[in-house]
């Protein structure tokens, strides 16, 4: 079980998003608070996996709540949703220690797959704001990096055929259609396609796919 704390400041988002997730399988909701002070105690008492914290804007004071947590509870996982999409700010929450990032476009789907991700050890972005970020690295990472493609032969053809759906912002649940199997084996494949690869985070995910031609940009 996946266990889960809410933060927002807006009380109807904050019922909205604890409501999103109420009769998702192994996710369990152990608080959904809009108080600074009852989220650093709560976060005391219970083992909370990952924090769901919502940003309504990207203030000092916001990003300094990031550092702060990250630093006081080193085994949480914060996960940002934000309104606000670009380059900058997700550096910058990132920065600051959150582990994952949600922008406006994103879904249920988007919100429990990244759940699951951060869960499984690794980080999570929504796919429009991946494709963001890593247009800053793409030029260089195709002119300046060395040849991966020897790492593909690590990969089976159904994991590859995976890797080309996920980055062509496919999501888990149409990934499994599209294959006719579940979305636990989706998962499960990409969480092994990232450890042959020694890859941490989907943006790292990504680049690979681009640098191999697997993922058209």
């Amino acid at each position: 079980m996946i266990n889960v704390g809410i933060f927002d400041e807006h009380r109807i988002g904050l019922a909205g998003t604890e409501k999103l997730l109420k009769d998702v399988p192994d996710i369990s909701v152990l608080f959904a608070c809009s108080d600074k002070s009852i989220l650093v105690e709560k976060l005391k008492v219970l083992q909370v996996h990952i924090l769901l914290l919502t940003m309504h804007d990207i203030s000092v004071k916001s990003l300094n709540r990031i550092v702060q947590l990250s630093i006081s509870f080193p085994k949480l996982k914060v996960l940002v949703i934000s309104i606000i999409n670009n380059e900058e700010i997700i550096l910058k929450t990132l920065k600051a220690g959150a582990k994952g990032f949600l922008g406006r476009e994103s879904t249920i789907s988007d919100l429990t797959e990244a759940i699951y991700t951060l869960r499984n050890g690794y980080d999570y972005y929504g796919k429009s704001l991946t494709h963001l970020v890593l247009n800053r690295y793409i030029k260089d990472l195709k002119d300046n990096e060395p040849s991966t493609n020897d790492k593909l032969s690590e990969l089976s053809e159904r994991q590859i055929e995976i890797l080309k759906f996920w980055g062509n912002s496919y999501s888990n649940q149409e990934i499994a259609d599209k294959l006719f199997i579940s979305v636990r084996t989706v998962e499960s494949h990409k969480n092994h396609i990232m450890q042959k690869l020694n890859l941490k985070s989907t943006v790292d995910l990504v680049k690979f796919g681009i640098k191999n031609n697997i993922i058209e940009i």
